[in-house]
């Protein structure tokens, strides 16, 4: 007997989860998601991406370069400067 009539019977629930799952795996619905995935791989594929890893070591490189460029534009203005004295 369900102790709360408001609700429906946790047995009852779980069936229905059961027999929904079947259908489900009966349906064509799976071969839709399977090409759907497929189709936005091939499309995602198509552009010129980077993964992740290959981004930051490209960010940390360009780091490195953009430090080195104010090292050496120091190093220019410094010696400009002597030069003029």
């Amino acid at each position: 007997m369900n102790p709360n009539p408001k609700f429906p019977n946790p047995a009852f629930i779980n069936d229905a989860m059961d027999k929904l799952g079947e259908l489900l795996k009966q349906s064509p619905a799976k071969d839709v998601e399977q090409n759907l995935k497929a189709g936005v791989a091939a499309m995602l594929g198509k552009l010129d991406m980077v993964n992740r890893e290959e981004f930051d070591v490209q960010t940390e490189v360009l780091a490195r370069t953009r430090a080195r460029l104010e090292q050496l534009e120091a190093r220019l203005a410094e010696l400009e400067k002597q030069r003029a004295e």
